[in-house]
Parts: structure tokens; sequence; C-alpha cells
């Protein structure tokens, strides 16, 4: 978002607007900030038109990051994105908003009058009017100023990691709210200039409750159709049925073309924690305990059992995993990215640990696997240290790979978790000698 606003122009193609990234004062936050500085995005990104975008707003002299809360300052418009967790023991999640109330009330110290606070943070719906404009409020009036002489409005973002992540923010569809009229004015003529609106023109709604809404029905929506498609995918393997195949028939009807796919679970920071929003906002701003989500919650319990689900099934095929050695391609939570939060493969590797497995680890995109403690080697290991080769996400290194050379006549089992291989690999692996199988196919499909 940083990059997308840094590098928005007028009609005379003049930058918009100067734009400093604030991050906490950690190691990390340092790190992050310093990299921005110095024109560098400070992830692994296979999107080269980011880089690009932090590149060209360096060289224009717009984008900078700090640490230093005095920058706010400056600021006329804050665009707040931080983390805001659950917490879920399986039956009451629950939401901690300290660090949230906190940031906003830094805000409310630091801002001129007439700024506008932008909260992109996917939140409980009712936390804008419920906890972000009372934070605003209190700190406004502790300095003498009307208590909504600071701006807030909400407005979620889209956004696709991968290739296309820069290409998310500025050419999608956007929804925005203000706590007022004349926030979701300025909240309007300020996205107005990031995005193209021209081609993706915003939508308003009534209230920023309505807005936080409509980000966490959309990816609960998501979470459950990922998850529906996951019974059905155990009935497919059974009955000697390719699921990828019905469901691309399914799909030819327009009415479902949005339908998912059989894989090895959902990870990321989104999907496996949304869903469990609106039983937090229930209870945080209703005071009802007892409104339930059933489909919500069991979205979430069904996708989190994805990962175990495909090794039971790979144990099922291959023997008890005791002893032996899988190699798993793909740590990642969804392909092309280096992000590893909430991974399915977490639980997977924990999971075959557990059951006396030594698991071998390769992503082309990652190199120490933070949730584990692991480095992961940058070469693909040797298939002929393994009984079993695991495709677990389609990275594009591993659906373009030449398997023959990789094999070099070892002769694995293998097992895609992820329709990672296609119809022709999975041809080219039995000609060569291995034994295929995949989740959502029945056997030898």
């Amino acid at each position: 978002m940083a990059a997308a606003v840094a590098n928005a122009v007028d009609g005379a193609g003049v930058r918009s607007f100067n734009v400093i990234g604030v991050e906490l004062d950690t190691p990390a936050g340092r790190s992050r900030a310093g990299a921005v500085s110095e024109g560098r995005f400070p992830f692994h990104c296979p999107d080269d038109s980011l880089q690009t975008a932090i590149t060209e707003a360096h060289r224009a002299g717009n984008l900078g990051a700090t640490t230093d809360e005095a920058a706010y300052e400056q600021a006329d418009i804050v665009v707040v994105d931080v983390p805001l967790d659950v917490q879920d023991d399986g039956a009451d999640p629950a939401c901690d908003m300290s660090g949230f109330e906190a940031a906003i009330r830094t805000l409310g110290r630091r801002l001129r009058p007439g700024s506008l606070v932008m909260v992109e943070t996917t939140v409980p719906p009712g936390t804008c009017a419920n906890v972000a404009a009372p934070c605003l409020a209190a700190e406004l009036r502790a300095r003498g100023l009307p208590p909504e002489s600071v701006l807030l409005a909400h407005s979620y973002e889209r956004v696709m990691p991968g290739p296309h992540y820069f290409e998310s923010i500025v050419n999608y569809w956007r929804v925005y709210a203000g706590h007022t009229d004349e926030a979701a004015e300025a909240c309007e003529a300020f996205l107005s200039r990031v995005v193209n609106v021209a081609d993706y023109p915003l939508r308003r709604l009534r209230s920023t409750t309505a807005s936080e809404t409509a980000k966490v029905l959309e990816n609960s929506y998501r979470a459950v159709n990922i998850a529906f498609i996951e019974e059905w995918g155990r009935l497919a393997e059974a009955m000697g049925v390719d699921l990828f195949e019905v469901v691309e028939a399914v799909r030819d009807r327009p009415t479902h073309s949005n339908m998912r796919q059989p894989g090895f679970g959902v990870g990321g920071y989104c999907l496996p924690k949304d869903p469990l929003f609106p039983a937090v906002a229930a209870r945080l701003f209703l005071n009802d305990g007892k409104m339930a989500f059933p489909f919500s919650r069991s979205a979430v319990e069904t996708n989190r059992r994805m990962p175990v689900t495909n090794l039971d099934r790979l144990e099922a095929l291959l023997g008890p995993i005791s002893g032996k050695t899988l190699l798993l391609l793909g740590i990642a939570y969804r392909s092309d990215v280096d992000d590893t939060r909430s991974a399915p493969a977490e639980a997977f590797y924990r999971e075959a640990t557990a059951r006396g497995a030594r698991v071998l680890c390769h992503d082309p995109y990652v190199s120490r696997w933070e949730e584990t403690g692991l480095e992961i080697p940058p070469e693909l290991p040797d298939p002929a240290q393994a009984d079993a080769v695991v495709f677990a996400v389609p990275h594009r290194m591993y659906r373009e790979m030449d398997v023959a050379d990789w094999l070099s006549g070892a002769g694995p089992f293998i097992y895609d978790c992820d329709n990672v291989l296609g119809d022709d690999m999975r041809r080219q692996l039995r000609s060569l000698g291995c034994r295929v199988e995949s989740t959502g196919r029945g056997l030898g499909l």
C-alpha cells in the first residue's frame, strides 16, 4: 500500500503524496524500515512490479520509513495496517484489542486536526465505531480538541500475494465507509488518487461496521467454500473419481465458477482466523455469547485438519511412516510467496515428525522456516533419500521442473496434495516407475 500511494500521480504525472512508513522500534521493525528507506522491498516477493515501484519512489524521494512516532505529526492521512490476531481455544474465540487500541491512541495524541485515519486492518465488525472512534475522541479531548476533529474511515484491501501483488492494490475494487460523512468523502478522495477507479469503481457502504462486515464475510465465504469441497475430496478418493475434473465441469455454470478444489489446507494471515471474527464481535460489542456461527466454526476446524487429513491418506497408501523419510516440497502457505504464517505445512510437518517420520523440506522462496526453526536448503534434496515425495504447494518451480532429470533413476512414492502435478507430469512420473497418487483423486488417476 505504501508503494501504491507513493507511486500515485496526478493528471500531469506529478506524484500526489509523500509517504512515510512507520514500523515498531524492534529489530524486525528497524530492519524493514531501513530496507524501505534504501529503496528495497523488505520481503521476498516474485512480483517485480512491486520492487520497481519501491525503487522508483525511492529515486523520486517520496517514500521513506522510520520507527519514530513523531512522523505522525506530519501526516494528512494515516493508513492503519497493524496485526490483530484471534486467540482460539476451539470454543470461544477472543481478540486482544490492546495493541490496536494503543496504535489508535498514538494517532489521537499526534495527528493534526483535519487528518484522515483509514483503517485497513481486518477487525471484528464494530471495531471502528466502538474502539477506534472512542479512543481517538478521548485523546483529542485530552488535547482540548473537538472529538471528531480527526476523521475516521475503514477500507479493506483485497490483496493477492504472489506475482500480481502490486496489481491487486491499484487495479481492484475497493469498499469503504466513513465514521462520518466528512470522513467518507475524505476517504473516497484519497482512494480515488491511488486506485484505478475508472476501471475499478469504489463502493461506499453506509457505515464503518458495514465495511468491516464485508471484509469478514468475504473471507469467511471463501473459507467455507474451501472446507465444503474437502468432504467431497474424500468421497472422490473412495469412489475412484477425479474431483478436479468434476469441479471443472461444474465451473462451466457461471453461478458456480468460483467453486474451490481439494488441497493441502488453508494458511496465511486471513482465512484461518477471519471466520472467527463474527463471534468475537458478538461478544465484544453486543454482549452476546450465544450467537453461533456454526458454518464458520466448522470451516475453520475442517481447514485446520486438512494437512493431517492429507498425511492420513498418505500413510494409508504408503504404510506406517515411522522410520520413513518424507520429502516435503513447499512450506509457504500459497504458491510463489515466502509467507509461512499458519502454513498447512507446519501442521503436516509436526504431525509426521510426531509419528516417527524423518521430514526433509524444500521451498524455493524460504531459506529459514521461522515457525519450526529449520534452515531450508536452496537446492532440491536428492529424491533417492525419500520413501515418499509430497508435493504440497504449487510453486512454479515444481510445476515446471524436469522430473526425469531430478529423479535420476530414483522411484519414490509421489503424493500430490494440491494439484501441483498436471496430467502430463503424472503420466511421466508413472512411466519413470513412480507410484503417483493425489488428494481428491481415486487411485491411479
